[in-house]
């Protein structure tokens, strides 16, 4: 093998040894005093307890679905390329994405409080420590992927190789053993999402009714008793949460493309396989420039612009990786490449790297543009909020629902251009192009929580309102860029899983999907179901776990004397014992929904239904996906809006209005939306299309029969035969 590919666990080696610096950092920074202390103490511990709650349930599905893609490993038969190494690689993958999200937890918790203490001094400072804090998340989570894919890649091929180059089965099953490290990462993203999203959004959604519009307390108020669960689930859904899940988005949008990448004919320096070595040498210099780039995120004075320091980091990452990526297309791919009869150049490829670069972009923008403050779209529905709570209800989901047509009509665009120049393979590569900047956009993404705990910490520990202002500040551009990050991973995951998608049919033998079949169109419509009811679930998951705990906020408030006149300190853990135990049992469902559906529909119905599913799953979950995510944020600054005073009619209103507590409303509604089932649609729909793909040697077709009956379980093939 080329010494080049060693390249690729390197860039992690650099990632992580960022990480470990930056980590140290912000572990030297002033914690403040002890109030603060004991107060961010208080939310260390509950995160804890939750991620080992949630690992220990997680364990029990590992360890049985790693046995049983080992024994599906040994099965032999035409269309099979696996091997036993999938169940490690899967084990790998999910110990990984878990350790991606830990690091995370880790920092943010020790960032929020610093955070709140550097807002004593200066804006520029709150940034600089809540936003290291991100960055330390951000590349971790890459580097842990690049190092854990590229070492992978490199064990199995030396394991298949032998000290030999490597046949066209023998790089197939290799890769397709690195589906197994993509299913494990994807799996505990989903759980980790999933249960983290219910385990804050119940919380949230506690503290908010009962401290903020029954009691009238400030919403992070140290009287109330959800208030410690409520930022302890900023830190397991926003920030353990989503590490995981852009830790798997990260890994299958490189795995799809090496996939296919196998695939083209081509005839180069590197044994044929300069496709496959590309996309992970791409996220590899897409980390470095993110690394490069975090240091130009900062500003000077308390009037400069926290959100357009963040996008100079952002633009400059996306900028330094457009320009590496040239020069890296250059001089690995040969001039022409083939993929099933579709012949293109090195230069289509990288103009297909640039159409993922502007479509990642241009979602942001999007994004940003639909969930700010001071746009259109949230300012609708500030003014809506001025004649009660169900026109701000309206106004949001009419938001929500808008917001979908430019990022669909960008996503199509980018889906048409990038076939146009390089086929399927550009597709997958425009995927990997946009992904390229994941340590950016992740970095960006988690200062959110950081300075959303920052200030509940300040508002607890009743620091000056300078503090909270500075804090609030940061809050509110880190609501519109979780947004934003939300929105590029849903756009990611529309193109990974249309390249998955194409892996799926290579490796299943099928060469159409035929929607006159009467069984593929079912499998169309079931497919486009599914983001109902996992939504459904999800919402109503959140909707219990609330319902708990409004019951235990107001059982503290009539049951504890002396709460409001701060003489009693409120029963803390009850309410983080409620929301850990709610989120663990409530999100074992949805995810055995996206686990278990293909299978049945694969191994029952064959490979052209199934993929009838997937189209089905895809295109209904990119727009869930949108309208959830879009119209949680719209709601949510709406709401934060007027925490400075709006203009309603003539008439200005602040916190405690009328219209207030109508976008308190909205913004609960949209809190399970934007932070539960929105950002979970992402992962379905590429945990979906993956599971298909590592099943799919076992039900493809051969010789016009379908192999996956003979090598079916016998309840399905009686299943099968009626």
């Amino acid at each position: 093998m080329d010494s080049i590919v060693y390249l690729v666990p390197a860039f992690g080696i650099v990632g992580l040894l960022y990480t470990a610096w930056k980590f140290s950092w912000v572990s030297k920074q002033d914690a403040g005093n002890d109030t603060m202390k004991e107060l961010s103490g208080y939310i260390a511990d509950g995160a804890i307890a939750f991620l080992k709650a949630e690992w220990k349930i997680l364990a029990y599905f590992a360890i049985p679905t790693a046995i049983l893609l080992a024994w599906l490993g040994n099965q032999e038969g035409p269309g099979f390329h696996s091997s036993p190494l999938i169940a490690v690689a899967f084990l790998i993958g999910a110990i990984f994405s878990a350790t991606a999200g830990y690091i995370g937890m880790i920092v943010a918790t020790k960032a929020n409080v610093r955070t709140a203490e550097a807002a004593r001094t200066s804006l520029a400072k709150a940034l600089s420590v809540s936003f290291t804090g991100g960055s330390v998340m951000g590349m971790g989570v890459a580097g842990l992927a690049i190092l854990g894919l590229g070492g992978l890649f490199i064990a199995f091929y030396q394991v298949f190789a032998q000290g030999q180059a490597l046949t066209s089965n023998e790089m197939k099953t290799a890769i397709e053993v690195l589906a197994g490290f993509s299913l494990g990462a994807e799996s505990i993203a989903l759980f980790a999402r999933v249960g983290g999203g219910i385990y804050t959004k119940a919380a949230d959604v506690g503290a908010d009714l009962v401290g903020k519009v029954e009691a009238g307390i400030p919403e992070d108020d140290v009287r109330n008793p959800a208030t410690i669960a409520d930022n302890v689930g900023d830190n397991v859904g926003d920030v353990a949460g989503m590490g995981a899940d852009l830790f798997g988005s990260y890994v299958a949008t490189i795995l799809a493309t090496m996939v296919l990448g196998q695939e083209i004919e081509v005839s180069d320096n590197y044994g044929g396989f300069s496709p496959v070595l590309l996309p992970m040498l791409i996220a590899g210099v897409g980390l470095l420039a993110s690394l490069v780039s975090t240091f130009f995120v900062r500003i000077k004075n308390e009037t400069d612009s926290v959100q357009n320091a963040l996008n100079t980091g952002n633009y400059l990452s996306i900028v330094i990786t457009f320009v590496t990526s040239y020069f890296l297309v250059k001089n690995i791919l040969p001039e022409t490449l083939v993929l099933r009869g579709f012949s293109f150049t090195a230069m289509d490829v990288f103009y297909s790297i640039i159409v993922g670069l502007i479509v990642g972009t241009l979602m942001s923008i999007i994004t940003e543009y639909y969930t700010a403050m001071g746009k259109r779209p949230v300012d609708s529905i500030v003014q809506k909020s001025g004649t009660g709570h169900a026109t701000n209800i309206i106004g949001g989901l009419a938001v929500g629902m808008e917001s979908t047509v430019l990022p669909i009509l960008v996503l199509a665009a980018g889906i048409y251009f990038s076939y146009f120049f390089a086929g399927i393979y550009g597709v997958s590569i425009a995927a990997a192009g946009m992904m390229a900047t994941t340590a950016m956009q992740l970095a960006i993404d988690a200062f959110g929580p950081i300075a959303d705990n920052a200030g509940g910490i300040a508002e607890m520990s009743q620091l000056p309102a300078e503090v909270r202002e500075r804090t609030d500040n940061l809050d509110a551009v880190g609501n519109t860029t979780a947004a934003t990050g939300k929105g590029f991973a849903i756009a990611s995951a529309a193109l990974t899983s249309l390249a998955l998608f194409a892996a799926f049919v290579g490796i299943s033998g099928i060469t159409q999907i035929d929607i006159y079949k009467a069984d593929v169109l079912a499998g169309l419509f079931v497919g486009g179901m599914i983001p109902f009811i996992f939504s459904a679930l999800c919402i109503s998951a959140v909707g219990k776990a609330a319902m708990e705990m409004v019951n235990e906020v107001r059982r503290q408030f009539r049951e504890i004397p002396g709460i409001m006149e701060y003489k009693a300190k409120p029963e803390y853990e009850k309410c983080v014992a409620i929301s850990t135990e709610a989120s663990i049992r409530q999100m074992m469902l949805p995810g055995g929904i996206a686990l278990s559906v293909p299978v049945i529909v694969g191994f029952i119905m064959g490979p052209e239904v199934l993929g009838g599913l997937l189209a089905g799953v895809t295109v209904s979950g990119v727009l869930m996906g949108i309208f959830q995510s879009n119209a949680g944020g719209a709601w949510d600054n709406a709401k934060k809006s007027f925490e400075k005073g709006v203009l309603i009619d003539g008439v200005t209103y602040k916190k405690g209005s009328e219209p207030h507590k109508a976008a308190v409303t909205g913004d609960t509604v949209g809190d399970p939306f934007k932070d539960t089932s929105g950002p979970s649609m992402n992962i379905l729909i590429k945990l979906m299309s993956i599971v298909s793909l590592v099943i799919a040697p076992y039900i493809a077709k051969t010789d016009g029969k379908v192999s996956h009956v003979e090598k079916a379980p016998v309840v399905m093939k009686v299943i099968a035969k009626k």
